[in-house]
């Protein structure tokens, strides 16, 4: 018999939906349970990164053997933490600037810290924040001093001595590489710098340290180019950067200090430096040197009003400015200089009259 049958609701069993209403209830299961897959994995990662991270900043373990760490002058957090995790203290570098940044802690001090291997950041940081246990002294020595003054400033440091400074100057022990064979004397070959002193440095390490850093400079500067560049020596060229330093103070006049010097040099005219007077006379150490007429007299290879060329040594230490200066001077025609203002910069010319005229000047400025 055919038609439709009305059975009763209870009769019709489950209800079955069309075949594209099943397929969106299937994909919609299938993203369900992605989702739920992707954030169970989720939370295991996490759980992981975690785990990871804690055993970084915290290591299984009891600390190792000590470790002396030293910390330089200037160092960032991030320097820190890579020093601390080179030598073992602390498991990752990475890890500790992001455990400061969540925690807090630094900056720190430089100096000597006495940590253990495989220490909890926590732990280092503990270490590093009570400050180092022993620190650093500075030494500064000033652009244009000569040796003995050099040793009163290493006399200033705690435990040391201008007497063993200069015994060890003259013991012969310590050369640069810019001294030629036949001179002995290391003056002017010393870099002016503010040094960061230990403990251990005892005065011949001092000097050491200095002549080391005056030859990495004169290298960088470019010395060793002097005979093509200015056409003198390279140790020719740092006395001729010592008479800079000692003549002028003023960054923009020390090229044309220069080019007065070279002008002479080449010229054959005695060079006429009152400082190599002042360094003949013994009386370097002294302020505001006046030189008189009589001083001109002195009788020695230094005084460059009666000698002709350069001095025979640098007269005092030279900076990186007078350096590159002695290395660049300017080009034209100066060939005098003279004090012509009381904070002490100089006026240049040309020609006698003109240097004359500046005389004049310097004179009505009460600095001559």
């Amino acid at each position: 018999m055919t038609g439709v049958y009305d059975a009763p609701d209870e009769e019709l069993g489950e209800y079955e939906p069309f075949p594209e209403e099943r397929k969106k209830r299937g994909c919609l299961g299938k993203l369900l349970v992605v989702a739920a897959l992707l954030l169970v994995l989720g939370l295991v990662g996490a759980g992981l990164a975690w785990t990871t991270y804690q055993r970084q900043v915290d290591p299984a373990g009891p600390p190792g053997e000590e470790v002396a760490l030293t910390v330089p002058m200037g160092s960032s957090t991030q320097r820190i933490g890579a020093l601390l995790a080179e030598n073992d203290v602390i498991t990752s570098a990475d890890v500790f600037r992001y455990y400061i940044r969540l925690n807090g802690g630094g900056p720190f001090q430089a100096g000597e810290y006495a940590l253990k291997k495989n220490m909890s950041m926590a732990e280092a940081i503990a270490v590093l924040e009570k400050g180092p246990q022993l620190k650093f002294e500075k030494l500064t020595v000033p652009e244009g001093l000569i040796l003995r003054q050099i040793g009163e400033q290493v006399a200033k440091l705690e435990g040391r001595s201008a007497e063993a400074f200069m015994a060890a100057v003259e013991s012969g022990e310590v050369r640069s590489k810019y001294q030629p064979d036949n001179v002995q004397t290391l003056e002017g070959l010393l870099l002016p710098e503010t040094y960061n002193v230990e403990p251990k440095d005892d005065e011949a390490a001092l000097l050491q340290r200095m002549v080391s850093s005056f030859d990495a400079v004169a290298e960088e500067v470019g010395i060793d180019d002097a005979q093509a560049k200015v056409g003198v020596t390279p140790y020719q060229a740092i006395i001729v950067a010592s008479l800079i330093e000692r003549e002028t103070r003023f960054d923009d006049e020390r090229a044309q200090v220069a080019q007065v010097i070279y002008n002479r040099l080449n010229k054959k005219m005695k060079l006429q430096v009152d400082a190599t007077v002042i360094y003949a006379l013994g009386r370097t150490g002294e302020r505001n040197v006046r030189v008189l007429f009589k001083d001109l007299e002195v009788q020695s290879p230094y005084n460059t009003y009666q000698v002709a060329g350069l001095p025979p040594t640098p007269i005092a230490a030279p900076g990186r400015a007078s350096l590159e200066a002695a290395l660049n001077p300017t080009k034209g025609n100066l060939f005098y200089y003279v004090v012509t203002d009381p904070s002490g910069r100089h006026s240049f010319a040309e020609t006698g009259a003109q240097h004359s005229a500046n005389i004049r000047k310097a004179e009505a400025a009460g600095v001559r």
